[in-house]
């Protein structure tokens, strides 16, 4: 047996104990499962190659031919797959995609397999260890560098893409290299050992090299940046949930990584300088003193926490945004940077401004109702003044003056407090009606309430008892004073000459007047029947008008109460 194949045997080994090596010490992901297929198809390749070496079957050979071929065929697939992970493509590549992603690969194999015609390979010598190979050979060739063109384009767009973040760079920098390592093995063994196997001998393990040193590309880019790191990939999800837009910057205020959710608060991208201030310049701040102690707080790298609200329009709308800026601190306290986040708060903004505006409008329909409140209370003054008025000459009327007396009289004879009942009469008022008309007539009753009413006291309430005639009461009234407001009354109405219209001239009228008063409480008990004693009074004062009228009118006369009637 040629020494040469135990080469291929023991990068076999090595690429097993690589694989053992990552898998004991990393926890499994999904980017752990497609490592670890990438990895086992890499595998294939030098155990089939050795294996083919260790029997004289032909039929055992070619089975590790195609076997070495399939995975070969499967390494293309695997390879794109792992660069789309790598690159953090992967969320992009839904159910329909990965599934058309294989199928080349697929294709390639299932020709390898069925080997029709020997189309794919062809024994020299009576077996496999030396063989030819077919137009299907060249098939898988070009499907294999169809990968790794593919995952080339990706890993260039990623490397020179300003959106993609710097760590994720330097990884895709470190594979590229394992790519054009393993590239340029497999094409020498290509070359050497398939086009020119005619002039050169065979040089065995030249790709089985190609890809043990590609996967050390591989381990040290998954080593030295936790590519696989599941508590790495939890943080960096948890990131990425959050609704709040997040910006780490270095201490030279450089963005050094951005969360997904940044993207619909700022347009801001790794490597991306920020600038305070001409981000709030840029933006709205209803308080500009706020917005200037924000920025010099933000300035001083103090560890304080501190936060603003801004303004942003957004598609033809404003939105309202919290933004929050806390340094971040060292070991011993010195800044080496910030933390940025951003919280969207329109719709709690929206809430305050609904419930502000419902607030005013229930505040407007209270005010409202306070003035129809005001109004109604208003209109029932008024309406009680329309009750107990008379529309006339806008004196109390008869029912007004009885409720009154009817409750005031029982007090005053309760606690012996004086008072009078003055019942007035216009003299001959009828002729005046008569001769006159009764528009004149209203007219001498306005006129002469308003000459009665300018002649007595404000406590005195003055009442229309009835067509002409008047009643007057007055509180805390004796005899003497009575007698006194009653002449200065009938000499205001009899000197009160009204003009009328310019043919008739003036009407001078005069009035007849009764006075009643109660001062003398040695006989007088509290009645239980307020009402009765009531008509008695003004029984009493009405019958002392009768005696003016018959002495002559335009006089006084004073009444007396029937004692023992009741």
């Amino acid at each position: 047996m040629n020494p040469l194949v135990w080469y291929d045997l023991s990068l076999f080994v090595l690429l097993f104990g690589v694989g053992v090596y990552v898998f004991v010490t990393a926890r499994i992901t999904s980017l752990h499962k497609v490592y670890f297929l990438f990895h086992s198809l890499m595998m294939m390749w030098p155990f089939c190659q050795f294996a083919v070496t260790l029997t004289d079957n032909p039929g055992l050979q070619l089975f590790y031919v195609l076997l070495a071929f399939v995975a070969v065929s499967l390494l293309g697939s695997g390879w794109l797959l792992l660069t789309l992970f790598i690159t953090g493509y992967a969320e992009r590549l839904s159910n329909s995609r990965l599934v058309l992603l294989f199928v080349p690969a697929v294709i390639g194999a299932i020709g390898v397999v069925a080997n029709p015609w020997h189309d794919f390979v062809m024994p020299l010598d009576g077996g496999y260890i030396d063989r030819a190979y077919g137009p299907w050979f060249w098939v898988v060739m070009c499907i294999l560098v169809s990968y790794f063109l593919v995952s080339l384009v990706i890993m260039f767009r990623a490397v020179f893409s300003s959106k993609t973040p710097v760590m994720i760079k330097k990884q895709v920098q470190i594979t590229l290299w394992g790519i054009f390592v393993l590239a340029m093995f497999a094409t020498l063994d290509a070359v050497l050992n398939v086009l020119l196997s005619r002039w050169l001998p065979i040089i065995p393990g030249l790709t089985s090299l190609g890809i043990f040193l590609s996967d050390l590309f591989f381990v040290y880019v998954i080593k030295r940046y936790n590519v696989f790191d599941l508590v790495s990939i939890a943080h960096e999800d948890v990131i990425n949930t959050i609704p709040y837009g997040i910006l780490v910057l270095d201490e030279n205020e450089v963005i050094v990584e951005v969360n997904k959710a940044s993207k619909f608060f700022v347009q801001r991208h790794v490597g991306d300088m920020w600038n305070m201030e001409e981000f709030l310049a840029g933006v709205h701040v209803e308080d500009r003193v706020e917005a200037d102690l924000f920025l010099n707080e933000y300035r001083m790298k103090k560890n304080i926490f501190s936060k603003i609200e801004v303004i942003m329009e957004q598609e033809k709308a404003a939105r309202h945004f919290i933004v929050q800026s806390s340094p971040i601190l060292d070991a011993v306290l010195i800044p080496i940077g910030y933390l940025l986040t951003f919280q969207d708060v329109s719709q709690e903004r929206f809430y305050a401004r609904t419930m502000h505006r419902q607030n005013e409008t229930l505040q407007e329909r209270n005010q409202a109702l306070d003035r129809i409140r005001q109004e109604l209370s208003e209109a029932n003054r008024k309406l009680e003044e329309l009750v107990l008025t008379d529309s006339l000459t806008q004196c109390y009327n008869r029912r007004y003056l009885t409720q009154h007396l009817n409750h005031e009289v029982l007090t005053n004879l309760q606690y012996k407090t004086p008072f009078s009942l003055m019942l007035l009469d216009i003299d001959h008022f009828k002729a005046i009606n008569d001769h006159y008309g009764h528009v004149i007539g209203d007219e001498v009753l306005v006129r002469t309430a308003e000459a009665v009413r300018g002649s007595v006291r404000s406590t005195d309430i003055l009442t229309r008892y009835g067509g002409e005639e008047f009643m007057i009461y007055l509180p805390h009234t004796e005899h003497d004073l009575a007698i006194e407001i009653a002449e200065r009354v009938r000499k205001a109405v009899e000197s009160n000459r009204m003009a009328v219209n310019h043919e008739i001239g003036s009407v001078s009228i005069t009035m007849s007047i009764g006075i009643l008063s109660i001062e003398d409480f040695t006989y007088e008990d509290v009645p239980e029947d307020g009402e009765g004693y009531l008509i008695q009074l003004f029984d009493a004062v009405d019958k002392a008008l009768y005696q003016a009228k018959q002495k002559g009118r335009n006089r006084v006369e004073h009444g007396v109460l029937e004692r023992g009637v009741m």
